[in-house]
């Protein structure tokens, strides 16, 4: 069985044929690259993914990294890895020329990055929550936090955490109870103890730049007096060598499902003197600077879910057409060929609903990944202002419906292989065991569809609701010039007038009912609107497919549209109806879930 990564050729759809990303080399922050240069960094990702992490794939899932009481121990392989990302200057693909970034477009970068995520895993963990931080601190941080942490995160010298959960307050950061004090030099000392903080502790880098959130002594309770600080491993010395130790402890390793890769940490901070931090920012305005790192982890969570599955899809695929098993029903010879079990008409349906959850998810994660860029770097301040609002809006479900997806895809991965899929020989168990903690990581489920109907449709007016129904309506009207697609756009309109009315259902119960009572079935609303979301993603995808197929392509690229249309086809007939069901439940603020009591469980 050949080790598959990444669809190539869909990659180059999704980069070129959907999303226009050679446009993107006429700004000013892009315009020493071209396509060529876009295709270099992708391909040297996809060398990197197959010398460095994919003869390790499997080692990295075995061998965990191991805490003796002193010092955390991981797979020598894993920095040689990780150093060859950094010497290729892919860990540092979106960042300024001046801090030692390639100044790429994301929307590449994140091409890139899947080859390495499929390959190495979480093992890449590393490096994109080492991006996130630095991008925090560059948007938030004084020029002399920039200078002192930016930089060596961006050489890949220093990596970075965000160190938010705490063992009392879990997901319920109002909680926190890490303290801050301030010192007389201007610095805090901090102490208190943080769970699951992924990339922790480790020996891949010299140091490790923590980002804490804290409660400075005498602030407010609640999310206002939440405030964010720099709390480095080292300390650094006046000619910024590594100097004494922080007084950031590990306190113990957590062992995961999946992601066995990156470590999982209880850290201790200042528990003798105070580990020494940094004020990011304002005092009091922590967790408004956390989320620019939290919202882009979200994108980064749904790429992962997104990976994930079409890693699983491609994997399977190419076992579905290489194992013969059994003959077709219609076939009463037991002396003929068996046949491969994608002629099976029950592995193809497992087969194209992966392709419609992956390929729908791949596409959604790179849009968020194009809005997020558009936002800054988009021609018109017009332009710039449209990106963010339909980014802050939709990004509940750029992180939860890949990653609530994506299992699903890798689920129906193990079983077209059957027993095949369900031994650690090939890696599909494992895509699963990865996925599955995204529909956990960087906020649940449950907390993204609160955020959603809570925050994000009524903010401003509904202005991003609908902006975001605006651009379904325009993809709709540009798919009736094709006749072919009459079936797909008169569906997604309809699915359209069931979100709004079933919108409106909501908002009311919210504001006349119980409030508990109301958002009960919060989920239910984030997974229809995360349908709609995917269809009008497939109707796009389809557009262009229709398109391309009227230039007759080559053979191939024939059998490559079509298969993009069938699996459009998969989502509107099998996929898209359910909707009508959780509308339903909606509408009537249905209290199955709200009425059942503690004690009948």
């Amino acid at each position: 069985m050949p080790a598959t990564l990444m669809n190539q050729r869909d990659l180059e759809f999704m980069l070129y044929e959907l999303f226009d990303s050679e446009a993107l080399t006429s700004r000013e922050r892009y315009q020493d690259h071209d396509r060529q240069t876009f295709n270099e960094v992708v391909n040297t990702a996809k060398t990197i993914a197959e010398k460095y992490f994919l003869p390790i794939r499997q080692k990295l899932d075995t061998h965990q990294p191991t805490f003796d009481g002193k010092k955390v121990h991981i797979i020598p392989e894993l920095k040689i890895a990780i150093d060859a990302v950094n010497e290729s200057g892919i860990g540092a693909a979106t960042a300024d020329y001046d801090l030692g970034g390639m100044q790429l477009p994301p929307i590449i970068a994140s091409a890139a990055g899947a080859y390495l995520s499929v390959a190495g895993g979480v093992g890449m963990g590393y490096n994109m929550l080492t991006t996130a931080n630095a991008n925090l601190l560059q948007a938030h941080g004084s020029p002399e936090l920039i200078e002192t942490w930016v930089k060596p995160m961006r050489e890949g010298r220093f990596m970075g955490t965000m160190a938010m959960t705490e063992p009392g307050s879990g997901s319920a950061l109002g909680d926190l109870i890490t303290k801050a004090v301030k010192a007389d030099d201007g610095t805090y000392r901090i102490s208190g103890n943080k769970i699951y903080i992924s990339g922790g502790d480790h020996d891949l880098s010299d140091n490790i730049v923590h980002l804490v959130l804290a409660r400075i002594q005498g602030a407010p309770k609640g999310v206002k007096g939440i405030s964010l600080f720099v709390v480095p491993k080292f300390l650094l010395n006046d000619d910024g060598s590594i100097g004494a130790d922080n007084e950031v402890a590990l306190a113990g390793l957590f062992h995961k499902m999946g992601g066995r890769a990156q470590t999982s940490t209880a850290l201790s901070f200042g528990e003798k003197n105070g580990s020494i931090g940094y004020l990011v920012g304002e005092e009091h305005c922590g967790l408004k600077y956390m989320f620019h790192m939290m919202n882009e982890a979200r994108i980064m969570v749904g790429t992962s879910g997104a990976v994930l599955a079409v890693a699983g899809y491609q994997y399977s695929v190419d076992y579905a057409k290489n194992r013969p098993q059994g003959r077709l029903p219609s076939c009463k010879d037991p002396h003929s060929p068996m046949v491969n079990i994608i002629e099976h008409a029950d592995v193809k349906r497992m087969l194209l609903a992966q392709k419609a959850y992956a390929e729908g998810a791949m596409a959604l994660v790179l849009y968020g990944t194009q809005l997020s860029d558009d936002s800054h770097t988009a021609d018109t301040p017009e332009q710039r202002q449209h990106a963010h609002t339909l980014l802050d809006f939709l990004t509940p479900i750029i992180k939860t419906w890949p990653s609530e997806y994506g299992p699903k895809a890798n689920s129906l991965a193990i079983q077209v292989m059957g027993g095949h899929g369900y031994i650690n020989e090939h890696p599909v168990e494992m895509f699963y065991r990865d996925n599955r903690l995204n529909p956990i990581h960087e906020g649940t489920t449950g907390i993204q569809s609160l955020d959603l109907m809570t925050r994000k449709v009524p903010m401003n007016n509904m202005e991003g609701y609908k902006a975001t129904l605006a651009e379904i309506v325009k993809t709709i009207d540009e798919a009736k010039q094709y006749p072919s697609l009459n079936e797909f756009s008169n569906q997604l309109s309809q699915a359209v007038a069931t979100l709004t009315i079933t919108t409106k259902a909501v908002l009311s119960a919210m504001s006349n009912t119980n409030i508990d009572l109301a958002l009960a079935n919060s989920v239910k609303y984030l997974e229809l609107f995360g349908h709609v979301i995917i269809g009008w993603l497939w109707l796009k995808q389809s557009i262009v497919a229709t398109k391309a197929l009227a230039q007759q392509p080559h053979q191939s690229d024939v059998h490559f549209y079509q298969g993009k249309l069938q699996a459009s086809q998969y989502f509107y007939r099998f996929e898209l109806p359910e909707i009508s069901l959780w509308s339903n439940l909606l509408i009537n603020t249905d209290s199955t879930s709200f009425d059942m009591q503690p004690d009948w469980f």
